[in-house]
């Protein structure tokens, strides 16, 4: 099955913990572009709308891409590539600024009919780009499966109740969502991710998951509530490790249409969430959002199943 995912390029400038003497790292990011990137890695046929500047870093980012066997269609050229500095603290957990204008112009091409749409982060809700996003996506959900990652960026989503509304009319066109703890703790202060799941499968939604790190994740549907341990990893960085956990969702999922996304089972959804849980233990063992390939996923899968004694 085809995917397209509609988003933004960023240019992670990934800098190292104060007084670690290391030099600053650039890697091709933007959560849209990581899940592209992502199933390309798994084999996916994927494109992405995007926007890309023709600069070093925009080079550098198409390239990434291509290397993973994800086609591009640009939607518009900004005056320069997005970039986002990252801090790293000790542990290796992320903080970001950015450096971001979203103003997507152009759909996908008229002769393209995925089966699956994907949407999310700043593309999703930053304005003028945004409406583009959610036209596009309109369009094809009659045809197509939608997922969503809202990867909240604090800074640039303006005033909280705005951005909260603008978050749930993207729930609401949505199939699958994933979003992180994190992401629930500042759209919702002090609610429970549980709580805030099941609200949201009110809107639209088969399937609410949180990722909540070390914690591990949860799956939540009209019939289920699931949840699985994170695989033991020694962490470099956490850049890029939801959108791992994105990309393996959607690739585990692939074929299966918003009827059967509802039925999905107690069994089935602990290996999704086991599943998805290797991919960012992958990525997050290593720098960068570099997520496996389908040999490394199968791989890492057999060796956390075989430590944890269950099912891979």
């Amino acid at each position: 099955m085809s995917f397209l995912v509609i988003g933004e390029c960023v240019a992670d400038i990934v800098r190292a913990p104060a007084g670690s003497g290391a030099a600053d790292r650039v890697h091709p990011g933007g959560s849209p572009a990581n899940v592209a990137y992502g199933l390309g890695r798994l084999g996916r046929d994927v494109t992405l709308l995007t926007q890309l500047a023709d600069d070093s870093t925009g080079r550098l980012i198409a390239e990434h891409l291509r290397t993973a066997g994800v086609r591009l269609e640009v939607g518009g050229v900004p005056a320069r590539t997005p970039s986002a500095v990252v801090g790293l603290d000790a542990h290796g957990a992320a903080t970001y600024t950015l450096d971001i204008a979203w103003t997507l112009t152009g759909g996908a091409p008229a002769g393209l009919a995925p089966a699956h749409v994907h949407i999310g982060s700043i593309a999703a809700v930053t304005a003028p780009g945004a409406a583009t996003v959610l036209a596009e996506t309109e369009r094809l959900r009659d045809r197509a499966t939608v997922s969503y990652d809202p990867n909240v960026r604090p800074g640039l989503m303006g005033e909280h109740g705005a951005a909260v509304a603008r978050v749930e009319r993207c729930v609401a066109l949505s199939d699958l969502v994933k979003a992180s703890d994190e992401d629930l703790a500042w759209l919702y202060p002090g609610e429970d991710p549980h709580t805030v799941a099941a609200r949201w499968l009110t809107l639209g939604p088969a399937v609410v998951l949180v990722t909540r790190g070390a914690a591990g994740s949860l799956a939540v549907t009209r019939r289920e509530t699931v949840t699985a341990d994170a695989p033991p990893v020694a962490v470099v960085d956490t850049v890029g490790a939801g959108d791992s956990f994105m990309s393996a969702v959607l690739d585990t999922l692939a074929g299966r249409g918003r009827e059967e996304l509802g039925g999905l089972d107690a069994e089935y959804l602990a290996g999704l969430l086991r599943r998805s849980g290797a991919a960012a233990a992958v990525t997050v063992s290593r720098a960068g959002a570099h997520p496996p390939d389908r040999a490394e996923l199968d791989a890492a899968g057999e060796e956390f199943a075989l430590r944890s004694g269950r099912a891979w």
